[in-house]
């Protein structure tokens, strides 16, 4: 097991420096770290083997292909995918969600049908239904929340009816933390024949994936989320459905043959990835998941609840202070205004500290305006964070009132 000594020496950054000050990295929900594993991987990919994959017969071709293939057997087994060919790679969480929007839609939405969103969402997982509703001439309908940042189930069984074709929900906020009930809200949308999206951009960082166990038709995921690469992600999607929907985009890889009168389609994955992919994304997105495997997500579920704990306990002394998003089950996220002050106010004075945190409505405008704030200050933690770096936010808070009142 290794320490967290060990931990923090494994990615560089966190010995940086800001403004003079020692790094305070409190934005992981943005983004998190990379260890120098996957730097290295990404380094090696470009100095020793760099190429294109799948069609060349030559050594670096065959390569970078079996490398990048071994990547997507390694994201099968993270989040137990039944199959190798149900995992699709893409850029993102968003590429991912507006893959179904698009394709589910164009094939199986039609006048009157019902779509089901939260209040919680992401802008990622609203726009792309908004979009593809409009164009089907479909409804959007929405789970409401309470003022814990909890999804009220009782509403959420009303709005459910043998119209309802998808449903698509966050597995755990990016901005309230909350952990979402999804196998409840799965097994009841299935009793009514629709299929259910999962965003767990927030969820695979923090908590064991198993999308057999969860029962769920799609889910989608991003990389950078994870400790490796931008511009790579995951969507998962039961075989039988993605075979069922056209393809997203033409060229390349999608083809199985191509003449002026007709396009063959490849068999999945290909199907939903056209063109020369991410090659050294998905490499390095296959070791940050080894990384995150040898340190254990047990353990990594285990540090950010204690250190959830600790600065909620810390926090909540500071004056003027009100955390928005208090659910019974949260991941390790904080999002809390300060009574009187504009969070971009604080965010800018933290920052003078080496404090690294978010603000804004982090692409939750919705949600901000259920709370009726204009954003929030939000402190999102991984394993390699300490109680330390906590102790340093709450005195930059304090500093940052001081000076501000």
């Amino acid at each position: 097991m290794k320490t967290l000594a060990e931990i923090r020496n494994d990615f560089p950054i966190l010995n940086a420096k800001v403004r003079g000050k020692e790094l305070v990295y409190l934005d992981n929900g943005a983004t998190a770290q990379k260890p120098a594993v996957v730097i290295d991987a990404i380094n090696t990919y470009y100095k020793d083997y760099n190429s294109n994959i799948h069609r060349g017969v030559h050594h670096l071709s065959q390569v970078a292909t079996t490398a990048y293939e071994n990547a997507r057997e390694k994201l099968r087994g993270f989040i137990n995918s039944p199959k190798l060919e149900e995992v699709i790679f893409t850029k993102g969480t968003t590429e991912s969600i507006n893959i179904v929007a698009s394709c589910f839609g164009r094939k199986s939405l039609n006048k009157g049908d019902e779509v089901i969103i939260s209040a919680m969402e992401h802008h990622s997982n609203i726009v792309p239904w908004q979009m593809i509703c409009d164009e089907r001439e479909a409804v959007l309908k929405v789970i409401p929340i309470n003022n814990n940042g909890e999804l009220l189930m009782d509403e959420y069984k009303k709005l459910l009816s043998d119209k309802t074709k998808l449903v698509a929900v966050i597995h755990i906020s990016n901005t309230l933390g909350t952990i979402n009930p999804v196998k409840e809200i799965i097994d009841l949308a299935h009793q009514k024949g629709a299929l259910v999206l999962l965003d767990g951009a927030q969820a695979v960082p923090h908590i064991k994936v198993d999308v057999q166990d969860l029962g769920c038709d799609f889910y989608a995921f991003s990389g950078h989320k994870i400790f490796g690469p931008t511009g790579v992600g995951v969507l998962y999607g039961k075989s039988e459905y993605l075979n069922d929907m056209p393809p997203y985009q033409g060229g390349g890889d999608m083809i199985k043959e191509v003449t002026f009168e007709k396009t063959t389609y490849n068999c999945l994955p290909h199907k939903f990835e056209a063109g020369t992919p991410n090659i050294v994304g998905g490499i390095g997105l296959g070791v940050a998941v080894d990384y995150m495997q040898e340190v254990g997500i047990d353990l990594i579920h285990k540090r950010e609840e204690e250190l959830l704990a600790y600065a909620t306990e810390k926090i909540v002394k500071v004056e003027g202070v009100r955390i928005i998003g208090e659910a019974e089950r949260k991941a390790s996220v904080l999002s809390f205004v300060i009574d009187g002050l504009h969070p971009f106010d604080i965010g800018t004075l933290l920052d003078q500290l080496g404090i690294a945190v978010r603000t804004g409505h982090h692409c939750t405008q919705p949600l901000m305006s259920f709370f009726e704030i204009p954003g929030t200050i939000r402190a999102s933690f991984a394993f390699y964070n300490t109680k330390e770096e906590v102790d340093k936010l709450i005195s930059g808070l304090e500093r940052a009132l001081s000076m501000l009142r």
